[in-house]
């Protein structure tokens, strides 16, 4: 993409607009519809400015497309049936990875065969478009084609788009790792070995994304960590959608009251996963807030420092699962027994992840990233805890709502919503999509971004 591009955009009925993309300055004001649709449109239908050539005539560059956390389905290999996304699922599919102090090894039948492409709600209701619409608007109006990882043709490299399907529920670096592994088969397959992909990755995606960017397929390094920009040989242009690279409140929010699937899909229904579900997903914990990037009032909302990866903390503050009145009913006696070391283990791996991904080294980075969020919308970015004196135990409150102080002073809604929301697309605040949190010297070190759209 250079400095500036024009860029045409089909929207809505017959809507056209032309908008400027200057590096790092760009806003785009659009008709408001759907979030997620509207930023996918943003980037599908710009195709020209990630599609480089490798020569002025030539074939545009690959193209994978990463979903973001729940954006992919799981289907059970011993029955062969799909249990996410599905509105109803049978007892024994259940979404809870197995717990054990052991990341790695905490595996289970499902796996993942391709991203939702769309949902069947009813047999009444029409199709739901997931990613669907991202798809169809690449072929169409990108002039690509959808390629199969196990092709060898010469087709699979040229004006071709890859989907990239992931259990979600794992590790994000083992998830980078294994969209590396599945690249460098590709390219030795197709005998191409300085063969580059670009890459819209969606939400978590993006961290996925970020990781094989900056490590290729190698695990977090041991002590100080350095990025080695491995990934560079496989990756050229990564637009990030949407993505939390500070983190989202929303994640402690999943874990502690359990995650409307509707925030994380545009699917107008009330299906949810439960916090005893998202307890056993490393990759949610992963999504915390960076260190200092998530901020904890007390009544008065004064700040309270609190560190999310602090294991005391959320003994202090009644986070933790076996806090949870449900908690013997929900899990096993074996399950209960490993819940502490495991929760130790995800914890510090998250923290450890979050490191990684801000880590930075001497020189510029090889990889400029491209960020497409919303600046708009109110978006959860804070919390609230609140003494219950009747349970006498820790309330924590993300979702604003008006309370009364122990002194009897009344909180109204707004009050709170003006303390624990910032501008954002809704779901990811856009102080966590730019990374603000980095500091200003070493920001293009951090997340070196080589352009920026903003929807409203």
């Amino acid at each position: 993409m250079n400095a500036k591009s024009s860029l045409r955009i089909k929207y809505g009925k017959m809507l056209y607009s032309t908008f400027s993309f200057p590096r790092k300055t760009s806003t785009l004001l659009m008709r408001n519809t759907s979030k997620l649709f509207a930023l996918f449109f943003i980037v599908v239908v710009t195709a020209g400015a990630f599609g480089q050539r490798t020569t002025a005539s030539g074939p545009k560059n690959p193209v994978i497309i990463i979903p973001g956390i729940t954006g992919s389905n799981l289907w059970n290999k011993k029955t062969n049936k799909e249990v996410w996304f599905k509105l109803t699922r049978a007892k024994d599919d259940d979404i809870r990875l197995p717990m054990s102090a052991n990341l790695d090894q905490n595996r289970d039948l499902l796996e993942s065969r391709d991203i939702i492409r769309s949902v069947k709600i009813a047999s009444f209701l029409p199709e739901i478009e997931i990613y669907e619409r991202l798809i169809y608007a690449l072929e169409t109006r990108g002039g690509y084609h959808e390629a199969k990882w196990d092709d060898s043709g010469k087709s699979a490299s040229q004006d071709s788009f890859f989907v990239f399907p992931y259990d979600w529920r794992r590790d994000n670096v083992e998830n980078a790792r294994l969209l590396i592994r599945r690249i460098e088969t590709l390219k030795a397959k197709l005998k191409k070995p300085n063969l580059k992909f670009n890459v819209i990755a969606h939400s978590m995606g993006g961290l996925i994304a970020r990781y094989a960017a900056m490590y290729g397929d190698a695990d977090i390094p041991s002590g100080v960590i350095q990025p080695s920009w491995a990934g560079a040989k496989d990756l050229d242009k990564i637009f990030l959608l949407g993505t939390p690279n500070d983190g989202s409140i929303l994640a402690l929010r999943a874990l502690l009251q359990g995650q409307t699937i509707s925030n994380t899909l545009p699917i107008p229904i009330l299906q949810t996963f439960t916090r005893f579900d998202a307890f056993t997903i490393p990759s949610i914990f992963q999504m915390l807030p960076t260190d200092g990037g998530m901020t904890v009032y007390d009544e008065n909302f004064t700040p309270l420092k609190i560190d999310v990866y602090d294991p005391n903390a959320w003994d202090e503050y009644d986070w933790s699962i076996w806090d949870d009145p449900e908690y013997k009913e929900r899990f096993s006696d074996e399950e209960r027994k490993n819940a502490r070391p495991y929760f130790l283990a995800a914890l510090a791996r998250a923290r450890r992840f979050q490191e990684a991904i801000r880590a930075v080294r001497p020189g510029k980075p090889p990889i400029g990233f491209y960020l497409i969020g919303g600046d708009c919308k109110e978006t959860a970015t804070a919390a609230v805890v609140l003494w219950d004196e009747k349970h006498k135990r820790w309330e924590t409150m993300i979702r604003p709502r008006s309370f009364t102080r122990t002194d009897g002073t009344r909180v109204t809604e707004e009050e709170v919503k003006a303390k624990l929301t910032s501008k954002g697309d809704g779901t990811v605040t856009l102080q966590s999509l730019v990374d603000d949190l980095a500091p200003v010297d070493l920001r293009d070190k951090y997340l070196p971004v080589a352009g920026d759209m903003f929807q409203c």
